[in-house]
């Protein structure tokens, strides 16, 4: 029965890659999470995924929670499986989903870190010291000027980029392609890594940032030179990709308030994902409320 199932898993998998056309990675996720409960279930009550009923499955996650796995984690396996059984649904395979009940222990919603615009500015004029620090620099300018996600960042071409109309197509989540503006000192950051470039890549290498050794860059490189820059200049915390995009989105909604011109910047399909940046703002307009209120002002004699 397990060969069984592990077909079914790696036929869903394929079927995820081939006709979804997810990406590598978010493929591996779901093949992880079927198996992570599978196995699990198989120390509890388990017959097979055909035959598989709510009740194991409750004790199942139960069982994960339990061994430390946070309500986001147990969130993204049961949306793993409702997506597996919608798949072994259409497959006619078996007509019940015993995921769709199921609701996970809500997890805290977790704030992002971001960067003050004074802390960036430290670590970005920096004058770079050689060809490298000059691409380390055109990618911080650019992941912070356009609120890229480093997939993304490593993915663009030489002709994605236009630095006379000031934007770069980059392709998102889903192979979604959209169009962003390009701010004045990421453009001259990316022309100043243009005149290195041609040092490490060859002449039919299309990617715009590329490694020593002159192949495209990797997310991994990304994340492993900005930590190394943000540990030079003593930036509190990490210094990330990610960090950065949550830098963008913040100041954009601050002074912008405009969510939906956010969303579309950042790529999200849901506008519900964008609104975590409100969160941040009424962080800010709390702390001032508290110091400009008469009758919300703390006594500090109390």
């Amino acid at each position: 029965m397990q060969n069984s199932d592990s077909e079914l898993e790696y036929r869903f998998t394929e079927f995820m890659r081939v006709e979804r056309q997810l990406s590598p990675q978010t493929v591996l996720n779901y093949q992880r999470d079927l198996e992570r409960v599978r196995h699990t279930l198989e120390t509890i009550e388990f017959s097979g995924w055909l035959h598989l009923k709510e009740r194991p499955l409750r004790f199942a996650i139960a069982e994960l929670h339990a061994e430390g796995l946070s309500g986001r984690s147990l969130q993204r396996m049961l949306s793993a499986l409702r997506s597996f059984y919608r798949y072994l649904n259409r497959a006619k395979q078996c007509d019940h989903n015993p995921a769709i009940a199921i609701k996970a222990p809500k997890a805290p919603r977790r704030l992002p870190q971001t960067l003050t615009s004074e802390t960036l500015g430290e670590v970005l004029d920096v004058p770079p010291d050689d060809p490298l620090q000059i691409r380390d620099r055109a990618m911080m300018e650019l992941l912070y000027s356009s609120g890229l996600r480093v997939s993304e960042l490593v993915g663009i071409d030489l002709n994605d980029i236009d630095l006379g109309a000031g934007s770069v197509i980059v392709e998102g989540k889903g192979r979604k392609e959209r169009q962003v503006p390009v701010g004045r000192m990421a453009l001259s950051a990316v022309q100043a890594w243009l005149r290195e470039r041609h040092l490490f890549a060859e002449f039919d290498q299309q990617a715009l940032f590329v490694s020593k050794q002159g192949n495209r860059l990797s997310a991994r490189s990304v994340e492993k030179r900005l930590k190394e820059w943000g540990e030079r200049a003593g930036v509190a915390g990490s210094l990330y990709p990610h960090r950065l995009r949550h830098s963008f989105a913040t100041e954009m909604l601050a002074a912008s308030g405009d969510l939906r011109a956010v969303q579309e910047m950042l790529g999200h399909a849901d506008i519900s994902t964008t609104q975590i940046y409100t969160h941040l703002d009424f962080k800010q307009l709390k702390s001032i409320y508290q110091n400009a209120h008469p009758r919300a002002k703390r006594n500090d004699k109390n």
